[in-house]
């Protein structure tokens, strides 16, 4: 399911390719930007030209390639010095091979996911059908886990969990043109994200960014979340 709202449609390109909403769903309240792959300059960010950490929605705003930021999120987990715990390609260039065995934290609980960008497509895959598929991915992060796998929740994910944070994450729709990215404004567990996705998306594959430290930038909205600095970003500019 995908909501436009009417007093949106005039916006001019890019920023009609970029729509950003504030949802109510089941007493929760969830922040999703709708992206259109092909038409919107959607990227995966990490390190400047002289490879510095960028680490920030203001930092992405001073790239010289930058002339006007529309939308970013954090993209994916990362150690303490901000490099990524899972695969990650930017431009083609790959930084960090995948990693397939399970391990401690979110990232480690199996099955986890890629999202894959590629110019005027993008898709979440299970980890291991990445892996078998080899999929020549122009920008790609690896996190986890999954949160919807082929239109079910994560087999782990428990009704009655007790664990809530801020959380956010992407899916994307079956075609390829549209990622939904959302980031949750109330504390939620992983099932109710995954049912958000799952439910009132309706998109069958979706992918757990991080939580606690999950930040967004819906220039649309006047939105731009700071404090902790960030690794991966993904990100719509001008």
């Amino acid at each position: 399911m995908r909501w436009v709202p009417a007093a949106l449609l005039f916006w001019a390109t890019p920023a009609a390719a970029v729509v950003c909403e504030d949802v109510e769903y089941l007493s929760k309240s969830y922040t999703a930007c709708t992206v259109d792959v092909t038409s919107a300059a959607l990227r995966l960010y990490h390190k400047d030209s002289d490879g510095a950490v960028i680490g920030s929605f203001s930092g992405l705003e001073d790239l010289p390639s930058v002339t006007r930021l529309i939308f970013a999120m954090n993209a994916g987990m990362y150690h303490d010095d901000r490099s990524p715990v899972g695969h990650y390609v930017e431009d083609g260039v790959e930084t960090m091979r995948v990693i397939t065995n399970a391990g401690p934290g979110n990232f480690g609980l199996l099955p986890n996911g890629v999202f894959c960008l590629n110019d005027g497509s993008a898709r979440v895959y299970e980890t291991l059908q990445y892996v078998a598929e080899a999929p020549a991915c122009r920008d790609a992060t690896q996190s986890g886990p999954m949160l919807v796998i082929d239109g079910a929740l994560h087999p782990r994910f428990l009704e009655d969990s007790t664990s809530r944070f801020v959380r956010n994450g992407v899916g994307t729709s079956a075609d390829g043109r549209e990622a939904v990215f959302v980031i949750s404004n109330d504390a939620v567990s992983f099932y109710e994200f995954g049912g958000f996705f799952r439910d009132h998306l309706a998109l069958t594959n979706a992918l757990y960014f991080d939580g606690k430290v999950s930040r967004l930038y819906a220039r649309d909205l006047g939105r731009s979340d700071f404090g902790f600095q960030l690794g991966p970003m993904v990100a719509v500019t001008e």
